[in-house]
């Protein structure tokens, strides 16, 4: 065992694999009931959440105070949202207060909440064992850790799940997402009056393009610094359009997702002349201006159990929901404050992971199935009658505006 935790409490002692959102979280909470943590971090570099723009949900607002941060100026603060047809003509105009922010914004956080010290970068997991008295981690540089508990915070690609699950995969959606931050300097004045201030949507037949305004970079919530998230789902089958969109100029084609410098000119253009096409023309001109779209294939993941003994996978690790219900970082707050709760009411660390597992369950259950339903008319194909029925419903704008990135369907 290192020799860093040789003087520490095994007894309470947790190694949390994975140290992004969810991870920093995990191991604030169970700072905070009398763990000693370790987060374990496979790159060596800072992390980083570049294009990804975030809803800061109540509940996940209402954990970071829970953590005491501060969380004023977490995000910028919208009341409305709106819906435009193609033609540009607005559609509709809903209230619904809420503050987006950006990735960035709450893993700096998070980070600086947790610090240095037991935050190792660098040091991925291979494999890990467990026994009546603990759990032992082996990780890539050769060495091992020790602990009572093992928590996967890692992820959709989770080595931990995969370790547990080996049978468990990913599941792709049916379509992809294009998606960048856009410097809110570059917007036009226009454009900036019509979409800036709103969570802004179009549906193109069998699409949804929305954006909406975050943090800038280093967390600049200054007018003229911030960006405009934009987020278009198309549809994509799995077999031809997916397969190429992934397959870079060498041939080469990538698994999961492939990094923004390697998608083909041709793709790129493809979406482009797709949006002079589609969608309303102040979004054209947000399109215009994106200079390296992220291609995001959209997949989610269901686990069937979230405890193996001592081991317990969370956050994305265990559940990975299509976007629409904007439920991710808040799901993985809850996770890691119910887990705090149980481990630290119940001395039988096994025992308390079970208790945590059936409180959290039916919670990633309920979201997975929300996120589908939404989706589903995004789907490059709608094979069940269920699938059609939903499709159906919540396609219309009058759904997509009120529905979208809420979570009263959580607690109705």
């Amino acid at each position: 065992m290192a020799a860093n935790a040789s003087s520490r409490n095994i007894n309470r002692r947790a190694l949390v694999i994975g140290g992004s959102m969810s991870g920093l979280m995990t191991g604030l909470t169970l700072r905070r009931a009398g763990w000693d943590v370790d987060i374990y971090e496979r790159v060596e570099s800072e992390l980083s959440g570049r294009g990804a723009g975030i809803v800061a949900q109540p509940e996940l607002i209402a954990t970071l105070r829970g953590l005491g941060l501060d969380t004023r100026d977490l995000g910028v603060e919208i009341t409305h949202r709106r819906i435009f047809e193609a033609s540009g003509r607005l559609a509709g105009e809903i209230e619904c207060p809420q503050t987006l922010t950006a990735w960035e914004r709450v893993y700096r956080l998070l980070r600086d909440a947790f610090g240095a010290a037991h935050y190792h970068r660098g040091r991925g997991l291979v494999s890990f064992e467990q026994g009546a008295a603990g759990v032992t981690a082996h990780f890539a540089d050769g060495g091992r850790e020790g602990g009572a508990v093992l928590i996967g915070a890692d992820g959709l690609r989770s080595t931990v799940r995969a370790q547990c699950l080996p049978d468990l995969s990913p599941l792709y959606a049916g379509y992809v997402a294009w998606r960048e931050l856009v410097p809110e300097e570059v917007i036009p004045p226009p454009v900036h009056r019509e979409l800036f201030a709103y969570m802004s949507f179009c549906l193109p037949p069998g699409e949804q393009f929305l954006g909406y305004p975050v943090a800038g970079p280093d967390n600049d919530l200054r007018p003229g610094r911030r960006r405009f998230n934009v987020v278009w789902y198309r549809p994509a089958a799995e077999a031809t359009e997916l397969k190429s969109l992934l397959t870079d100029a060498r041939g080469v084609t990538h698994v999961i997702s492939i990094p923004p410098p390697l998608i083909r000119h041709e793709h790129i253009a493809a979406m482009r002349e797709a949006a002079e096409r589609l969608i309303a023309p102040r979004m054209r001109e947000i399109v215009r201006l994106m200079q390296e779209p992220i291609l995001q294939p959209i997949y989610d993941l269901e686990t069937p159990q979230m405890v193996f003994g001592r081991v317990a996978i969370m956050g994305d690790a265990a559940f990975v929901a299509r976007p629409h219900v904007a439920a991710g970082v808040s799901k993985a707050a809850e996770d890691a404050a119910a887990l705090a709760t149980t481990l630290a009411r119940e001395d039988d660390v096994a025992a308390a992971l079970r208790r945590f597992e059936a409180a959290r369950l039916a919670v990633g259950r309920r979201i997975i199935q929300r996120a589908r339903h939404l989706g589903a008319y995004l789907q490059a194909s709608r094979h069940t009658d269920e699938e059609r029925a939903h499709s159906e419903r919540y396609s219309t704008a009058e759904a997509v505006i009120a529905e979208t990135a809420v979570l009263d369907f959580l607690y109705a």
